[in-house]
Order: structure tokens, then sequence, then C-alpha cells
């Protein structure tokens, strides 16, 4: 099973009203046709209740596991919002300083 669909698995513990998972790599260094090593998660749950961002971002990280580190997950940038914070649309990613670069 890819990471993508690991990660998307694994983030439905926090029973989310709306998850998106952006596979980002193609946008950065090093890329190869079907690597997996940056991405993007947009999610909106009630799990988020009272929690600071940072306390969002742990959640996260806590449901993602051993999924995040050497040869897996390298990068995951994590837009956490409660379902009345959300507005529909997530800030959209910055492009890598190492990129490919088009001819």
């Amino acid at each position: 099973m890819s990471l993508e669909l690991q990660l998307i698995e694994r983030l439905q513990q926090l029973s989310p009203s709306h998850l998106e998972v952006l596979n980002e790599s193609a946008g950065h260094g090093g890329y190869y046709p079907g690597k997996e090593s940056h991405f993007k998660v947009t999610i909106v749950s009630d799990a988020f209740a009272g929690l600071r961002l940072v306390q969002r971002h742990q959640k996260v990280y806590a449901a993602a596991g051993d999924l995040l580190g050497a040869g897996n997950i390298h990068a995951l940038a994590i837009h956490a919002y409660l379902p009345t914070e959300w507005t529909g649309t997530a800030p959209a990613s910055p492009e890598c300083a190492h990129a490919p670069k088009e001819a």
C-alpha cells in the first residue's frame, strides 16, 4: 500500500469531516516518478477542539506514527481546522528551493 494511502487510513482515526492528502513530492529536489516523501494534509475535525495549533499538529504526527522518518515521509505540511474554522480552502504550499527546474 502506498504511503499516501497509509497516511489517509491512519488519519481516519481523527474522524475528519474533511480530509485531503496531497503528494507534493514532485515539487522537491531528488524527485523521481513514484517517490513519496513530501505531503500536504488538510484535515478538519472536532478532535482539535480546545487545542492550540502545535497540539493539533502533534495529534496528526501521532496518528501518522512510523510513516514519518527516514525512508518514508520526509516532510508533512499540516493544515488542521475545526469545522467552524474551515473556509473550504487551505493555503498553497511554497515552492521548494531545490525543486526540479524546467528547461
